[in-house]
């Protein structure tokens, strides 16, 4: 019965998540900085940030955020705070080691836990995705649909996000790519960095729609 809502929320979706952004930037970071293992963490994170954005929808906030100015541009300063701060210190790294002969090579420098949680926070913090997921659950989904079937979009959503960017980490996380990046040294930490500070600057100075 809503097979056909669901197609159009999956394409939708689609079409969004494989558009690059911040969560495209950080899960190839840290996959190339720190190896398979922490890269498939931040996508799980950025995968579970997915959840926090289905649960204001659901409960209607997030349409309380998209009307308030001042809790909209709050959320946006905090995610271009965030993302910032994070490459402002991808600016500043030293050249890290080259990567080893294994995925997981130089992953010790860097624990699930934080991965994780920087997956989340980037997703979690992203104003843009606030007002996409207002737009798909009030304009896209009946309104009239139950519950437990957005509920199951945003199960769905949550799960096919974190497995684009684990696919995405598992090619960036491999041997010979992360060879090749290596061999730029610290100027990867500077161009990730220079496009984590360009987002986050973009991000603070973009209005409302």
């Amino acid at each position: 019965m809503y097979w056909a809502e669901f197609l159009t929320v999956a394409l939708i979706h689609l079409l969004a998540v494989a558009s690059p952004g911040p969560d495209f930037a950080i899960v190839v970071r840290e996959s190339v900085a720190y190896g398979r293992r922490a890269g498939i963490f931040t996508a799980l994170g950025v995968g579970s940030g997915i959840f926090v954005h289905v649960a204001y929808s659901l409960l209607g906030i997030g349409l309380i955020v998209s009307q308030s100015i001042v809790l909209f541009n709050a959320l946006k300063w905090a995610a271009a705070a965030y993302l910032l701060y994070i490459g402002i210190r991808a600016l500043r790294a030293k050249a890290s080691a080259p990567a080893g002969a294994e995925p997981g090579a130089g992953a010790s420098g860097r624990t699930a836990r934080a991965a994780f949680v920087t997956g989340f926070v980037t997703n979690g913090l992203n104003p843009k995705a606030t007002l996409f997921f207002l737009s798909l659950f009030t304009v896209v989904i009946d309104p009239h649909t139950p519950l437990i079937v957005q509920a199951g979009y945003g199960i769905y959503l949550a799960a096919a996000t974190a497995l684009w960017f684990c696919l995405v980490s598992l090619l960036f996380s491999q041997a010979r790519v992360r060879a090749g990046f290596a061999r730029l040294g610290h100027w990867f930490d500077r161009l990730t960095g220079a496009v984590l500070v360009g987002l986050g600057v973009k991000l603070a100075f973009s209005e409302m729609r």
